[in-house]
């Protein structure tokens, strides 16, 4: 295909594979999309391991990274350095709420033991600008940003290496302001997607954000993303303007996931309908399976969910101490399992390889463009 988009990043189909799993990047690069790296789980120095696999198996196909680098910080946790400073802040309260929780459905823990976090890692500023140094020094196509304006740092090294920056946005008015600030792509995501997400549907948002970059006079591709999980939904995204698809959840069920077997049982199962959006796990709003530890988070009972990003310092060793749990026979813990995912979760309905869901894409594509084309005649 030959759209601005795949000659910025080199692709020869505009599907965009978001994954924090490194195989999955490889398979779907290899298979003529385009694999981007999720940054946000690694330390610097396990992101540097895992870009150092990809480039070593990729076999030259284009890659990328996705960073976050938080434009705003909350104001309750804007004074700490590092992230000891911030699990020393967690309440007492926080950490009682969260291990009798888990120990409803078996899972034990103390309330000392609940905070874990390993050096740098986390959706902190100093991480993303850390992960940012990282992913420079590799020969990545393309770097995104989310959680705000891309930083200026970002957009000039990526000016400097020839590296197209894209930004993920939720309205236009945010897609007006990373126009402005020099990105070379807008991620339009609707609230369907898994993970952070604004309240607008990816059907309004992509002809709006299309609509208001050309009216200010952007010549800036826009990929759609939000609850795309077929190569038809693409091809009707494109219709609408975007110039490919970025997606997320639908890789989610693939046999190369990062995602437990017991996640992918629950996602076959799922319906649309089965996804909240909560800040219950990251701080930020964010679309995941909805489980009884987002009712007890959001419940008027909860002691509230703490601020970006001393909610995942809480809740990312919960969910790892419930998929262990899980793994070790304790089936009350399956009721817990839970992982960032959009609504297109009802469109799943088998796990696949990363490569089929490719080729998949590919073809219900063609077959939605042949069929618009046969209306006209």
């Amino acid at each position: 295909m030959n759209n601005a988009v795949c000659r910025m990043a080199g692709c020869e189909f505009p599907l965009f594979a978001f994954s924090h799993c490194r195989d999955v990047v490889v398979a779907v690069s290899k298979a003529g999309g385009f694999g981007v790296l999720g940054a946000t789980r690694f330390t610097p120095d396990q992101l540097e391991e895992e870009l150092a696999w990809i480039d070593a198996h990729i076999d030259g196909a284009p890659y990328g990274v996705d960073v976050l680098v938080p434009e705003i910080v909350d104001p309750r946790v804007a004074e700490f350095q590092d992230n000891a400073q911030r699990a020393a802040a967690i309440s007492e309260q926080h950490r009682q709420f969260t291990a009798e929780l888990l120990g409803q459905y078996g899972v034990d823990v103390s309330p000392q033991d609940v905070v874990r976090y390993e050096g740098r890692a986390g959706i902190t500023p100093e991480n993303g600008y850390a992960q940012m140094e990282v992913a420079f020094r590799h020969p990545i196509k393309l770097i995104a940003n989310a959680l705000g304006i891309a930083p200026p740092k970002m957009i000039e090294e990526g000016k400097k290496r020839g590296v197209p920056v894209a930004a993920l946005v939720g309205a236009k008015e945010h897609a007006l302001r990373q126009a402005a600030a020099g990105v070379d792509i807008i991620v339009a995501q609707g609230t369907e997607a898994g993970g952070h997400c604004g309240e607008v549907s990816t059907l309004v948002l992509i002809p709006e954000v299309v609509r208001a970059l050309k009216g200010a006079g952007h010549n800036i591709p826009v990929l759609a993303a939000g609850g795309i999980m077929t190569g038809a939904q693409m091809a009707g995204m494109m219709a609408a303007g975007a110039q490919g698809a970025w997606t997320g959840s639908v890789w989610l069920a693939t046999t190369e996931s990062e995602t437990s077997e017991a996640f992918r049982d629950k996602m076959v199962a799922a319906r649309s309908r089965d996804t909240v959006r909560s800040r219950s796990r990251t701080g930020k709003p964010a679309r995941q399976l909805k489980t009884a530890w987002h009712e007890a988070w959001d419940s008027a009972q909860g002691p509230g969910p703490l601020p970006m990003p001393l909610m995942g310092m809480v809740s990312e060793p919960a969910f790892q101490r419930i998929e262990k749990s899980v793994v070790n026979g304790n089936e009350a813990a399956r009721d817990l399992v839970s992982y960032f995912v959009g609504q297109g979760v009802g469109l799943v309905d088998q796990v696949r390889s990363a490569k089929g869901v490719v080729q998949d894409f590919r073809e219900e594509f063609i077959e939605a463009v042949a069929e618009l084309n046969g209306m006209l005649g």
